[in-house]
């Protein structure tokens, strides 16, 4: 497991939202066991997820991507549109192929987890999205930017995007589209980590993202990545 970013030193407020009761109680009474970790809340729907997120106030959202009256997709839009800065959103699926999970994370969705992963997966993921990273859970992500990629892209769409990068920034987001930690990317481009950490930021900045999540959605979307076949 890598390791975690350094988070605020108040504990990590978590709303919990899934439809099945088990699920809530499983993982609510496994975050709290947990130093620095609260669930404040938890829902059994996206329906009024802006109420709850208002009253609770989370820092960290896990979120079902399949519910019965108002999915996690349509949620996280809600969450991601309601003013000042919202939660960051985990999505769950059971499913390794989730045709919905891409769409999550272009909705503004920090990352994503299945809900069979270890104890310790779901615990750094909090973590590692309460102190402002993307998680790309390396199970399921390369399948799901592969089935993506596959589709029909709109022509001429990278130069228009990608234009404003200089060449080194177009490399570091082609390693960052791949999964590469900065640690793993400074290795493979000769560069100092506090290099790499600079060019992400430039990255999104200039190409006004959120994240290393919609870095990756962008380098797919753009055609400067293309899954392999």
């Amino acid at each position: 497991m890598p390791p975690v970013p350094d988070a605020s030193a108040r504990d990590i407020r978590v709303l919990i939202v899934d439809d099945q009761s088990m699920i809530r109680a499983g993982f609510e009474a496994l975050l709290n066991a947990h130093d620095g970790i609260t669930v404040v809340g938890t829902a059994d729907d996206g329906a009024g997820i802006s109420e709850v997120v208002r009253r609770v106030q989370p820092d960290v959202v896990l979120m079902d991507i399949r519910m019965p009256k108002v999915n996690g997709l349509d949620a996280a839009r809600t969450i991601m549109a309601m003013p000042g800065t919202p939660p960051k959103v985990i999505m769950l699926t059971t499913f390794d192929a989730d045709e919905y999970v891409f769409s999550a994370l272009r909705a503004g969705a920090s990352g994503f987890l299945l809900k069979d992963s270890p104890p310790e997966e779901l615990t750094h993921a909090v973590r590692i999205v309460a102190a402002g990273e993307a998680l790309l859970s390396p199970r399921i992500t390369r399948a799901l930017i592969a089935d993506y990629a596959a589709r029909p892209a709109a022509p001429a769409t990278a130069d228009a995007t990608l234009g404003s990068l200089t060449d080194r920034e177009l490399d570091v987001m082609k390693a960052v589209a791949a999964g590469r930690s900065n640690a793993e990317i400074a290795t493979e481009l000769h560069l100092a980590e506090q290099t790499v950490k600079t060019h992400v930021s430039r990255i999104l900045n200039k190409l006004a993202l959120r994240d290393r999540t919609q870095m990756v959605v962008c380098a797919y979307e753009s055609g400067l990545v293309r899954a392999n076949r």
